[in-house]
């Protein structure tokens, strides 16, 4: 048994936030197990071994086990290399007077039982809803933010696309923080629920989240974050700024505008008031030439007050080719799978139940829209959306 024990302090936080406390792996290990206890603050807990990356659980855990074939969620089962590993803990919050904290590590010559989770029954779906769309595409309609059990969520992988499903969604970006140990269970159960699910991570640090979606493998959140976007796009994923806007976990990272991702959370859950023009203004200054805009609800428990599939993102695909929809830019961005939506179809925009709303062009000139079924002419670039008459925001689209 290896132990650590001491007192972080709040200088020690602002100098280094990410510790990295060493163990030994000897030949023949079959389990590695450990545990985090501290009093006050936040700390937030992961590890790596010789080989790179092993898991991460942030501040929803303070103990894990990591097997050949099993590991604790959000972290990554496989061999055990022999050599030195690393305890990673991020110094969250420490307050003034300090936290006292204690990690034991213990390494085993047997694998703990693993648990049995049975995938929930295959859920009912309700009718997929009729959009007008070119020849060979459809709209699909999705939600791209979203956590399980492998970081701060509470439903399985199974449990979290049942419920998507249940809502109408055609596909899931699951998304759990700083690590990719999800990924592995998305196609079972996707086909499961009947459902894409989009392999994804939010890489998250104290000044700001930024969803990765595709298999681009672990995105090293100690990076800078031009890193992130340049690793993303060099594995064939997509980058998006996460609630750029909201509280604490606002984007305050540097990135240089050469570097700046076209895509933006421009619509999260977080957003409640939306006559509140401010994350519209964002974009605006963040990207000039135009921002993606995406939608998520950073869905984490059923009995928390957020919805998935609120807002919902709608992409206009071939086929299931949501990713090739999300990298050409061709998304709305709804309120719900029913609420009104408006849609880019080429040259022209389609208004659909947003009979007595106002359009809002990119330049800012407004024109009212009458009528459930609108076609109108559309601008060559930028983001267009839909208000009610009292400036309340109830669609968007790139």
């Amino acid at each position: 048994m290896t132990v650590h024990s001491g007192r972080w302090t709040l200088e020690d936080r602002l100098e280094q936030g990410l510790r990295e406390l060493p163990f030994e792996v000897p030949p023949g290990t079959a389990s590695v197990t450990v545990g985090l206890s501290f009093d006050g603050g936040v700390i937030d807990l992961g590890c790596h071994g010789p080989d790179g990356f092993r898991g991460w659980s942030g501040g929803a855990r303070r103990r894990f086990t990591i097997a050949a074939d099993r590991a604790t969620p959000g972290y990554l089962p496989g061999e055990l290399e022999p050599g030195v590993w690393h305890v990673w803990l991020g110094l969250h919050r420490i307050p003034p007077d300090g936290v006292p904290y204690e990690v034991t590590v213990t390494t085993s010559g047997s694998i703990p039982d693993r648990p049995d989770h049975p995938a929930p029954p295959r859920p009912e779906r309700p009718p997929r809803r009729e959009l007008p769309a070119p020849h060979g595409m459809r709209w699909l309609a999705g939600d791209l933010h979203s956590h399980t059990v492998h970081s701060d969520g509470t439903l399985t992988v199974p449990e979290l696309a049942c419920l998507a499903a249940s809502r109408g969604l055609d596909f899931l970006a699951v998304t759990d923080h700083n690590t990719v140990s999800h990924h592995p269970e998305l196609p079972a159960a996707g086909a499961h629920a009947g459902i894409l699910l989009l392999p994804g991570q939010e890489v998250t640090t104290d000044l700001g989240h930024a969803n990765v979606f595709g298999g681009t493998g672990w995105i090293d959140f100690r990076r800078p974050s031009a890193d992130w976007a340049a690793t993303a796009a060099a594995r064939g994923g997509l980058m998006s700024v996460n609630h750029p806007l909201s509280g604490d976990c606002a984007w305050r990272r540097p990135l240089p505008a050469g570097h700046r991702p076209r895509f933006a959370e421009i619509w999260h859950s977080s957003w409640w008031d939306r006559r509140w023009g401010a994350p519209l203004a964002w974009a605006d200054v963040w990207r000039p030439e135009g921002v993606v805009p995406l939608g998520g609800s950073d869905f984490h428990d059923p009995a928390q007050e957020k919805t998935l599939g609120e807002p919902v993102t709608w992409v206009l695909a071939e086929g299931e080719d949501v990713m090739g929809g999300l990298a050409a830019g061709r998304t709305s961005v709804s309120a719900g799978p029913d609420a009104p939506v408006l849609l880019r179809l080429g040259d022209e925009l389609a208004a659909i139940g947003a009979d007595g709303t106002v359009l809002v062009r990119p330049d800012g000139r407004r024109a009212a829209v009458r009528g459930d079924r609108v076609r109108m002419p559309a601008d060559t670039a930028g983001m267009h959306r839909l208000e009610t008459h009292e400036n309340e925001v109830i669609a968007l689209c790139g």
